[in-house]
């Protein structure tokens, strides 16, 4: 009886310690996303044709200041001004934008980015599909 009830108390342990082991992260919660996803980019600016850059190859930079997250763009084809305050809330790696002020949609994972932002104010777009 004795070994019984040790190997079940055994068993609830290891049980208990693997459904507490998270494999979804969150970028609300560390810093696992930050860092460079490679691939493609685009930038449109509604006031100014001639500061667009069309969709090709190149990288974003991710990184969390306090508890918003910026994102800098690179891109083969021209100057991609950086997309900054975006606020991820817990439980959110697919944040979906609906205001006034914007629209669009950011999913960010370990591996991989996905961005569709507009700045309907400032009439800018912003696009990335990369992976690390």
């Amino acid at each position: 009886m004795k070994n019984t009830l040790k190997l079940l108390s055994l068993l609830f342990v290891v049980l208990f310690t693997a459904a507490s082991c998270s494999k979804d992260d969150d970028p609300a919660d560390n810093l696992v996303f930050t860092g460079n996803y490679t691939g493609n980019v685009s930038y449109t600016d509604g006031n100014d044709a001639s500061k667009s850059v069309e969709m090709g190859s190149g990288s974003v930079r991710v990184y969390k200041v306090g508890d918003n997250y910026a994102f800098d763009f690179k891109s083969d084809n021209g100057s991609i001004p950086s997309l900054t305050g975006i606020k991820m809330e817990r439980g959110d790696n697919n944040t979906i934008f609906f205001s006034s002020e914007s629209l669009g949609t950011i999913t960010i994972s370990e591996s991989s980015l996905t961005i569709a932002y507009a700045d309907l104010e400032k009439k800018q777009t912003w696009t990335a599909s990369g992976e690390r």
